[in-house]
């Protein structure tokens, strides 16, 4: 054992025979332990009061106190310490006792030197290990601790910055939505026949949508693609859009134009991506009779289908320069004689189910938002 692992070690002797504990004391101090010595388990109690050890060494058969009623007293105490008790050949059954007591270990008399400098030596080594084992566990709670410490703190730091940035999307989400209304407000303004018909026939688009299950962001892209499905109008001249009687057959191949003017003026806007096969198809006929591609049936983007119901229920139900809004009943007889030709029997199928009640709250809570902009619907 290397001076120093020993030189730390503290041992208290405790022997009645003045002859044992110098020989003790001489013999392991020699090995580099420091070592104090007491004649009666009373002293020794005393010191270790004052005093801290590693190591207590204490015969067994004493006058007064014993070494047995010694090392109860320790533990009843604790000290921390351990204890090898010394006992003579005929009292190694005392001994045993005493190692059940809490005793590390005994060695009888008589006994040589090496053997107790062995058994003093393997006792602390034990110690040591059992201390830096429980070192190490205290230092591993302790950065296990601080660990979830850390990433609770992480976590909670992830949790507000994903709530701001939840925000911010909002806010940005809800800013390209207003600038959208903006744009078809002032297309809707230009086109005198149809003011408010952009927003009224985008949210009937998007209640067909969630009754045929549709979901996010698939909603946002349908509602966005119908909210500007005539933005193409913008490239018709206002000779056409504002004619008021009925156009000819040039002026209508000139108006038939519009989705695919539409689609090209929105194209490379990253965020309406999506909502482009609406713009361009919003004017297919479920049979293949529409414009501009003569898609049909399922070759028809599911948004553009949906648009196709709630864009005739919008244009039935408004007034019109040229004639009175028609009534709810009319717009859904159309509707449902039309399914397979120019509707999708299934987008039929979930607008009969929603009731005229919904339609009319719509078309309320369309005309009070445009009221609010101070851009009242005027039909």
């Amino acid at each position: 054992m290397s001076t120093e692992t020993k030189a730390p070690a503290s041992i208290l002797i405790v022997d009645d025979e003045e002859t044992v504990r110098e020989l003790l004391q001489e013999g392991l101090g020699s090995e580099g332990y420091r070592c104090k010595t007491c004649s009666n388990a009373p002293a020794a109690l005393k010191l270790l009061e004052r005093e801290n050890f590693d190591l207590l060494l204490s015969d067994i058969d004493m006058p007064g106190v014993s070494g047995v009623e010694l090392l109860q007293d320790v533990r009843a105490a604790k000290h921390d310490l351990d204890v090898i008790m010394v006992t003579g050949v005929v009292d190694t059954e005392t001994a045993i006792n005493a190692i059940r007591m809490g005793a590390t270990d005994y060695v009888t008399k008589p006994f040589n030197l090496d053997e107790i400098l062995l058994i003093v030596e393997r006792t602390l080594e034990k110690r040591r290990l059992i201390r830096e084992n429980l070192d190490y566990q205290r230092n591993l709670e302790t950065r296990v601790q601080e660990r979830t410490s850390e990433l609770e703190k992480k976590n909670q730091e992830i949790e507000e910055l994903f709530s701001e940035l939840k925000v911010a999307f909002d806010e940005v989400r809800q800013s390209y939505q207003d600038i959208l209304e903006a744009l078809m407000a002032a297309l809707d303004t230009r086109d005198t026949e149809t003011q408010g018909h952009s927003l009224r026939v985008s949210e009937y688009t998007v209640t067909i949508s969630r009754v045929m299950g549709v979901v996010e962001p698939e909603l946002t892209h349908i509602r966005r693609g119908s909210l500007l499905h005539d933005v193409g109008k913008i490239g018709i001249p206002d000779a056409i859009m504002r004619k008021p009687g009925k156009l000819t057959e040039e002026e209508w191949v000139e108006m038939r134009k519009h989705p695919e003017i539409g689609y090209q003026m929105l194209q490379g806007i990253e965020f309406l991506e999506q909502a482009l096969p609406i713009v361009i198809a919003h004017q297919e006929r479920f049979d293949g009779t529409g414009y501009p591609n003569k898609l049909a049936g399922e070759q028809i983007p599911l948004g553009a289908r949906i648009f196709a119901a709630a864009d005739t229920l919008d244009a039935m139900t408004s007034n019109r320069p040229y004639r009175a809004a028609l009534p709810y009943e009319v717009a859904h007889d159309e509707i449902v004689k039309y399914s397979g030709k120019q509707f999708d029997p299934q987008v039929v199928k979930a607008f009969c189910s929603i009731s005229k009640d919904n339609w009319t709250q719509i078309q309320k809570r369309v005309y009070s938002e445009l009221s609010a902009r101070g851009k009242a619907d005027k039909n």
